[in-house]
């Protein structure tokens, strides 16, 4: 029998969130609930490395964040459900995301998902 973790570690751009990466995640997916309030949204934007500070991220979560890239964020222990609040700021959407994470342009991901609907309504 498979351990579930072996089972998805072979999903390109898709880490498993499990309590590993949860406990990892914790000040960077707190940080992120953060801007449910326009107010945090506005202080992270006026001041970035002030905000990362005031959440106590690692190094390795503040390079992910500085660095715009989700994938990083994912396995940084990012929850996507979180990192949306966050990518929102970045002017990303989730199919910016989508791209980021299979390591396509949007324009290729877009028809990708195109691709996907006109074979599914066959």
């Amino acid at each position: 029998m498979h351990h579930p973790r072996q089972i998805h570690d072979d999903i390109p751009g898709t880490p498993l969130f499990d309590s590993r990466l949860a406990r990892k995640g914790y000040a960077l997916n707190r940080m992120c609930y953060s801007f449910n309030d326009a107010a945090n949204r506005a202080a992270f934007l006026r001041d970035e490395d002030g905000y990362l500070e005031r959440f106590a991220l690692t190094p390795e979560q503040r390079d992910a964040v500085k660095s715009r890239q989700v994938l990083k964020m994912l396995n940084a222990g990012g929850n996507a459900y979180y990192l949306a609040k966050l990518a929102g700021i970045f002017g990303l959407d989730m199919q910016d995301i989508g791209a980021q994470q299979t390591g396509v342009s949007k324009a290729a991901f877009q028809a990708r998902l195109v691709a996907q609907r006109d074979l599914a309504e066959g």
